[in-house]
């Protein structure tokens, strides 16, 4: 299980306090031209923020030639963000969020889901 939660030490009160969730997502057996397609990479992150109940504040994407993309969607919340290798099949992705409104569970599994990944892990 790679989700983890992020956690400060209260040295006053001597407790640790999670102040969000971060998933790390191993997405591997996707699909290489929907891992290399920057506009369609740039759709299924903004999706899976919007749709799972994030509110969206920036975005900024990269592709790389000869292949691969690089993007991340900053949201109120946190963030969203991916880097594909096409060659391999393969993304690694994260999400963090600090609210209660997204659903990072629900994100991961539609960015899975867009890139028809064979062996999604997060």
């Amino acid at each position: 299980v790679f989700g983890l939660w992020a956690i400060i030490l209260c040295w006053e009160e001597g407790y640790l306090e999670a102040l969000g969730l971060h998933l790390i997502l191993e997405l591997k057996e996707c699909r290489p031209d929907l891992l290399d397609d920057m506009d369609f990479v740039q759709q299924t992150l903004l999706n899976a923020a919007e749709t799972t109940g994030a509110t969206i504040i920036g975005k900024t994407f990269h592709k790389f030639a000869p292949q691969g993309v690089t993007g991340v969607v900053a949201i109120a919340e946190s963030h969203v963000c991916i880097h594909t290798w096409p060659e391999y099949g393969y993304a690694a992705a994260d999400i963090f969020t600090c609210g209660e409104n997204f659903s990072p569970h629900a994100a991961a599994a539609y960015i899975a889901e867009m890139f028809e990944c064979k062996n999604p892990h997060f």
